[in-house]
């Protein structure tokens, strides 16, 4: 039975001070919950009748606690204006915090680097993005949004299982990396054509905030500058990207490359 404290407890997560001091995240809807239940531990699955009859033996074996809620109930547990079936309450992820450890991973990897993304369905994009061209690891300025609120959660369609993403001191991080030898990308209005620049298969890339765009104690750890250029050359066109799109333009690049 649901009762007015889970409720209350439930929506709490909905504020990073919550999620901080218990641990614990929401995600919605069939799709993400099931793709979070094969990586992440969950403490507690709300799920209609016919939800929860689907469950399969090895998915229920991964759950703590199944409540069983009719719809009144599950949309007042729900942040969706049309709730989707299923809400859990999943464990957050411990990742590695030692900054030379996280410092040696661009020299061994592509990596990103989020310096103050605000918008959380931009970050969630991201992350999605990052799983789907195989970035493993994504350093982010303590100021970036969190990666578990609920819109970052229902962004990443499940990849928060698989990317880690480290909230650090990012010009501390990012300028080890490049003292040990790491490629630094960044991306700039001023910067060099991507296109016909050289890049490697390991380093980081670094994507600014919505508005500013990257810090100044940031680009002073990047060691390539690149720019996205528009086509065609010389036509009046829009003053830049979204970051997301941006993030997936030169991540494209960057596979296509190692692909090549």
């Amino acid at each position: 039975m649901v009762t007015k404290q889970m409720i209350k407890d439930i929506h709490s997560l909905n504020l990073k001070k919550y999620r901080d001091e218990s641990g614990l995240f929401v995600a919605e809807g069939a799709k993400v919950v099931e793709d979070l239940l094969h990586l992440m531990r969950c403490k507690t699955l709300f799920a209609t009748e016919e939800y929860s009859a689907s469950l399969s033996y090895s998915i229920r074996s991964k759950v703590s606690d199944i409540e069983v809620v009719d719809a009144a109930q599950l949309k007042k547990l729900s942040n969706l204006s049309t709730p989707r079936d299923v809400v859990a309450v999943f464990e957050k992820k411990t990742v590695a915090t030692d900054v030379d450890e996280l410092a040696g991973l661009p020299e061994k990897m592509l990596c990103l680097a989020l310096d103050g993304v605000q918008d959380p369905g931009n970050l969630g994009t991201i992350i999605r993005l990052a799983d789907w061209f195989g970035i493993e690891h994504i350093f982010a300025s303590r100021d970036t949004a969190d990666m578990y609120s609920p819109k970052v959660v229902q962004a990443t369609m499940g990849a928060i299982a698989r990317v880690a993403v480290h909230y650090v001191d990012l010009p501390c991080v990012l300028s080890r990396a490049a003292e040990s030898g790491a490629a630094v990308y960044g991306t700039f209005l001023d910067g060099a054509d991507m296109y016909a620049e050289s890049l490697e298969h390991n380093g980081v890339i670094v994507m600014g905030n919505e508005g500013n765009g990257i810090s100044r104690e940031v680009s002073a750890c990047v060691n390539h500058r690149l720019y996205i250029p528009p086509f065609p050359a010389g036509r009046a066109t829009s003053e830049s990207l979204n970051v997301a799109v941006a993030t997936a333009v030169v991540c494209s690049e960057f596979r296509r490359r190692e692909l090549k």
